[in-house]
């Protein structure tokens, strides 16, 4: 790649092509890539690299110019032929140009389709632990770049067994590279454990098998520090997301270290919220429940700590909307707004108290919603309704939280937040697109035409989301109602059976009966 037959004494038509190539709009194709290479091969593109680096804006635009030829077939075909140029990169001081090599490997394993000659050049040449070097101790954008190929090299068979050695004491084993690094390199190899959690199952698989998961569990526990910790419950929060996560991190301590820092009255507030969250985001998927015990002990701890928050009066107001908040979010789904409205006493009773307590509008906001979620409104059809036990549950603390209030009966209490302003109205509206799949609610909602008058009105909501939300609920009440032959069949009830049928035909948007058409106007025209 030195050699003399590759050197430019003048740099600069090369730099004001590579500038035009790297400007270029659009993604750039094979066509483009090989005509710019016939000009400069990729060695004297190099060669420039290594030796031009002090010309003003050539190693910026040269380091621009080969990332987009490598993101084509036709440049990442070349890559195979120039990983000692790969390998030098990784180990530049220049961190653009180190960040170049990172994606360059990534490049390689997008477009070579043989994956395992991929793999077999990237041990060949050494470059994984290059990679990781480029992880602890590279800027911000290195590090992302090598995160990123070592994600795609642990998508294939042969690259697994690169990421993840079988022998534990190997020096590139996750674990131990996080042993020995710094504090941030630390974090950064924590990271990359989640993205690869998150690449496939098998993937997964391979980070639980080799122990992996215990060293975020491990930092939590182990650190006084606050904004660790937060980095941490970060990561935990990315995890939760992802779709195969539950049934791997129900094998490890993460359910009792959630309840034990929400519980801890020593642990900043912000920490205890984002536990708190994190619960709520994990409990919130029904197949969580199939990977824990029976009993649900662990869940019932969680739940109990929230509860527990929500009891001190003192309570930071923040803290107490993100505990409503998971509380909801646990309660989407089927087991967990069971439990929600089962366990003794209900921690659903602060939900439902919350709710219809316009005193304090960011805890009842964040209750409305959360209280939708539990009674099933995002759910599917089958699965809104609840067991025995936990609908009788339900309608007593509804019952209980009217007789407590100045409105005395539930529908007082619909339709005391249907009169406030629009987001409250709309956390409202799905509030009783759940509840009217229970009869109890459907006769109160029709035992109020006020409410009818708001669900059915065109004119109630002036912005498309809220004109969406009013129409679910009034498509659910019709629904609802006409599913009900003691409804139907009662002749007083028959103007409001004609109202919803009106208001469904309508649609959301129409705030008219009869649809105007625009129309063109003509009208003098101005003169200064």
């Amino acid at each position: 790649m030195d050699g003399e037959e590759f050197s430019m004494e003048d740099p600069s038509q090369l730099l004001q092509s590579a500038s035009d190539f790297a400007n270029y709009p659009g993604v750039p194709n094979d066509v483009a890539a090989k005509e710019f290479l016939d000009r400069f091969p990729l060695p004297v593109i190099i060669n420039a690299l290594q030796t031009k680096s002090e010309v003003p804006g050539l190693e910026a635009t040269l380091v621009a110019c080969l990332e987009r030829i490598f993101k084509t077939k036709c440049g990442a075909s070349l890559i195979p032929h120039y990983m000692p140029f790969v390998q030098v990169g990784l180990t530049a001081d220049s961190q653009l140009v180190r960040c170049l090599a990172c994606k360059t490997v990534s490049c390689l394993l997008e477009n070579i389709d043989e994956t395992i000659l991929a793999a077999q050049l990237i041990i060949d040449n050494g470059v994984y632990p290059l990679l990781l070097d480029c992880l602890i101790n590279g800027n911000e954008q290195v590090a992302t770049a090598s995160m990123e190929a070592i994600e795609k090299l642990a998508g294939s068979q042969k690259g697994m067994e690169i990421v993840f050695p079988a022998n534990n004491s190997d020096d590139m084993h996750l674990g131990n590279l996080s042993a020995r690094c710094s504090s941030l390199g630390r974090v950064r190899v924590l990271s990359l454990i989640v993205k690869l959690f998150s690449v496939s199952r098998d993937v997964a698989s391979a980070v639980y098998n080799s122990n992996l998961l215990s060293l975020l569990e491990a930092k939590i526990r182990d650190t006084d520090d606050t904004l660790v910790s937060l980095s941490v419950f970060e990561l935990f929060y990315e995890l939760a997301e992802v779709k195969h996560a539950t049934e791997f991190l129900s094998k490890t301590t993460l359910v009792q270290l959630l309840s034990s820092t929400i519980s801890n009255m020593s642990k900043e507030a912000i920490l205890r919220s984002r536990a708190m969250m994190i619960s709520g985001r994990l409990l919130s998927n029904d197949n969580m429940y199939m990977f824990i015990d029976e009993s649900n002990l662990g869940v019932k701890a969680i739940i109990s700590a929230i509860d527990g928050r929500l009891r001190l009066e003192s309570q930071d107001l923040n803290e107490c909307e993100s505990a409503l908040e998971a509380l909801g979010q646990i309660g989407s789904s089927n087991q967990g707004a069971t439990l929600l409205l089962t366990i003794s006493p209900p921690a659903a009773r602060h939900v439902i108290d919350a709710a219809f307590d316009k005193h304090a509008r960011g805890k009842q906001l964040a209750s409305l919603h959360s209280l939708a979620n539990i009674l099933g409104e995002a759910r599917s059809d089958s699965n809104i309704i609840l067991n025995g036990d936990a609908e009788e549950s339900l309608r007593l603390l509804i019952y209980e939280a009217a007789s407590k209030s100045s409105k005395l009966t539930p529908s007082g209490l619909f339709l005391s937040v249907l009169q406030q302003d629009s987001q409250v109205r709309l956390a409202a509206y799905r509030v009783l697109t759940g509840l009217v799949a229970r009869p109890w609610c459907l006769m109160e909602i029709c035992s109020k035409q006020e409410i009818i008058n708001i669900v059915t009105g065109p004119n109630t909501e002036t912005t498309k989301i809220g004109m969406e939300a009013r129409y679910k609920c009034c498509v659910a009440i019709h629904k609802a109602f006409m599913s009900s032959s003691k409804l139907t069949g009662n002749p007083a009830l028959a103007p409001i059976a004609a109202k919803l049928q009106e208001a469904v035909s309508r649609g959301p948007y129409l705030a008219d009966k009869i649809y105007r058409e625009a129309q063109p106007m003509v009208v003098t025209a101005d003169r200064f």
